[in-house]
């Protein structure tokens, strides 16, 4: 009689981010360990991935996540953002930075985990390459759709979260809403900002590689 395989251990980090698709805003990546005794609690919370929670319901379950589940947020605000992208020009590699970072941050603080679960955006060598410039070793798995993975929802709505908490703050500073996505009512706001504050002001609120840039000013940042 052939031994069954052993199960793999139910501890894992979710690793997902927020605010890619945001012209306005930050990028966000939240990296949260989970093991047996949290997955229960988070089940019981009702997590599931942010794109299905109301902004409100998230942004009132993401203390409680916090509360149970170590967990760490890289928040890369537009200013930051757009020095970063200047100098990798890719996405994927500047996404797989921030997920290095967040996992890194979480494997310092003394979680000890073998497995990481993130979404599927890109080579994930990138990840690992990044992490191994670091010392720091994971089995990483992508897939398509992982917020269905309890881990990475609580990620999804600690960074949607984050990013939520952010866009408002720079909406305040700045003195006028700042919708999310990239539709026109976003080219409209991007267009007042430049009107009463200047060209350069819109890159302390916007990612301005996206086309949106180009459409506001007439030519390409």
């Amino acid at each position: 009689m052939t031994a069954k395989p052993a199960k793999p251990a139910i501890e894992r980090i979710g690793i997902d981010e927020s605010g890619k698709g945001d012209y306005f805003g930050p990028l966000v990546i939240a990296a949260v360990f989970v093991d047996a005794t949290t997955q229960g609690e988070l089940a019981l919370m009702e997590v599931r991935d942010s794109k299905k929670i109301s902004d409100g319901r998230i942004l009132e379950m993401a203390p409680d996540i916090k509360t149970i589940c170590p967990h760490s947020i890289i928040a890369i605000g537009p200013q930051k953002y757009n020095e970063l992208y200047a100098k990798i020009r890719n996405l994927n590699r500047l996404l797989a930075w921030g997920h290095a970072k967040a996992l890194e941050n979480l494997l310092e603080r003394g979680v000890s985990c073998e497995r990481a679960i993130s979404d599927q955006f890109g080579d994930e060598r990138l990840i690992l390459n990044a992490l191994q410039e670091k010392g720091q070793k994971i089995a990483l798995e992508q897939r398509p759709k992982a917020e269905s993975d309890l881990a990475v929802a609580a990620a999804s709505i600690l960074a949607r979260a984050e990013f939520l908490l952010r866009l408002k703050r720079l909406s305040d500073e700045i003195g006028t809403t700042l919708p999310k996505g990239a539709s026109p009512a976003v080219e409209l706001a991007a267009k007042m900002i430049v009107k009463k504050h200047g060209q350069e002001r819109l890159g302390t609120v916007a990612k301005l590689h996206f086309k949106t840039t180009q459409a506001v000013l007439g030519t390409p940042i």
